[in-house]
């Protein structure tokens, strides 16, 4: 049986929530995914502080983060991981709809692995991100615990 493995996908559009579980569901793989709907929550999640001090301090396999996020921004989440020395290790990638060259070059300097820009139809917006799953929480392994 294959290893679960977490998976924290910092997103505030439900409809893309929506469609990226939906495209997880559909691959199949064992994988657990929590949502984090603004950058707050989820550096709160990630600093099992606020509504998340019950929760397990194991780090995700891997961030999917949304550049234009509420509260705060996708690249600030971003730079609190990279200068974090519990979670700079963990893979971020920056799953967004911005092209922005500024976004694109300060994720790339902030240290992003990977920039994906989702695309606009359906079907390749969940290949996307079904290919995304199967890289980074299956065949990548993440650094030692």
């Amino acid at each position: 049986m294959p290893e679960i493995r977490q998976i924290l996908l910092v997103e505030d559009d439900p409809n893309d929530v929506t469609l990226t579980l939906a495209a997880f569901e559909e691959s199949q793989m064992a994988n657990h995914v929590d949502v984090c709907v603004d950058g707050e929550d989820a550096l709160d999640y990630l600093h099992c502080r606020g509504k998340y001090t019950e929760r397990k301090p194991a780090n995700p396999v891997v961030i999917l983060l949304d550049c234009k996020l509420p509260k705060v921004s996708g690249i600030g989440v971003l730079k609190v991981i990279r200068s974090s020395e519990k979670l700079r290790t963990i893979p971020v990638v920056m799953v967004t709809s911005s092209r922005e060259n500024r976004d694109l070059a300060t994720a790339y300097e902030l240290g992003v692995n990977a920039y994906v820009v989702k695309p606009v139809e359906f079907n390749e917006f969940t290949e996307a991100l079904r290919q995304v799953e199967l890289f980074w929480a299956v065949l990548n392994e993440p650094p030692p615990k």
